[in-house]
């Protein structure tokens, strides 16, 4: 059992940055010294990995860290260590900085990368870190409810603008495979459409003749919700303000739902995974990937975890069409 002695342990982000990426690394350190462990950070992930980007963390290297956006320890993605020659690179440098398992935060990508260190030899535990939500081995990934919250309150500030001018918002938001942020989105602020790649569309069914049933209501101003991956949001918009007559204006929230203070359900589920991962390498356990499930901690086989396939929630879905007209 690798918690009857003292182990050091790596602790890495990989990928796109998110927010609540800082609380997952503040939970691994604080609970690797508290049991015992020499804990270090390598910078850049993979990339750092390569190049010996390596300090070694105390209590205190991680104060004043868990209300902070973004990471800590930066990120970068790593084409070389996708290779053979970079695999065996990032075993060799594990060996040489005493590295005896890692903590890796990412997504998809980082997690196939987690795999093939740990077959190699070094126990890796990945923690799922992206705002896209699209890892199907866990409700809900770090980074995640702070982007759409993100996106509630730009939206809110859009709405008052569009009320005032009787216009349509079109909201483009980032999801390139993925629905997860728009259709949370489109419930909490009321769009009228909400428009996602993993679902086909009509734009005359599903947004015009929508706005039409509703400019009969009273309503004269409107929210269109558009995940990135659909198609070209400015064609969309300049669509909807040709067959309404409604100015219609265009907003791409862009890389602004990566940044910002994490929520404090953010905080909670990263930290509890940071916690749950330094448990499954003091038990000896590698190739595993945390999660949450009808809100417990759980782990799976990384292999099992990248298998699965996440779709939306159907119900929901259901819910953003019917109740927003």
């Amino acid at each position: 059992m690798m918690n009857e002695k003292m182990i050091t342990i790596g602790v890495l982000t990989s990928g796109g940055d998110a927010p609540g990426m800082n609380a997952a690394v503040r939970a691994v350190v604080r609970t690797g010294i508290t049991r015992g462990h020499r804990m270090v950070g390598i910078r850049r992930g993979y990339e750092g990995l390569l190049n010996g980007e390596v300090e070694e963390m105390k209590l205190r290297s991680v104060s004043e860290i868990i209300q902070r956006g973004g990471t800590v320890l930066y990120t970068a993605r790593c084409e070389e260590f996708k290779t053979e020659e970079g695999l065996k690179k990032g075993v060799e440098m594990c060996h040489k900085l005493g590295i005896d398992g890692l903590v890796i935060i990412g997504g998809d990508g980082s997690f196939k990368g987690a795999r093939n260190l740990s077959n190699a030899g070094i126990p890796c535990i990945g923690l799922p870190g992206t705002i896209d939500n699209d890892i199907a081995s866990t409700e809900y990934t770090i980074g995640f409810d702070t982007a759409v919250n993100t996106v509630v309150e730009s939206v809110d500030r859009l709405r008052d603008t569009s009320q005032s001018h009787d216009r349509c918002s079109v909201v483009e938001v980032m999801g390139r495979r993925a629905g997860h942020i728009a259709i949370y989105a489109g419930i909490s602020c009321g769009a009228i459409a909400t428009l996602i790649p993993e679902r086909p569309y009509d734009l005359d069914r599903d947004v015009i003749a929508r706005m039409r049933a509703t400019l009969k209501t009273g309503k004269h101003h409107f929210i269109v919700i558009v995940a990135e991956g659909v198609g070209n949001t400015q064609e969309i918009c300049s669509y909807i303000q040709e067959k309404t007559g409604i100015e219609s204006r265009l907003t791409v929230l862009g890389h602004v739902q990566r940044g910002g203070t994490p929520t404090a359900q953010e905080r909670v589920h990263a930290s509890v995974m940071g916690f749950r991962a330094v448990e499954l390498l003091e038990q000896g356990k590698g190739n595993r990937v945390v999660g949450i499930q009808n809100n417990r901690i759980v782990d799976y086989d990384i292999n099992e975890a990248l298998d699965m396939v996440k779709d939306i929630d159907e119900y929901l879905y259901k819910v953003a069409y019917e109740i927003s007209i």
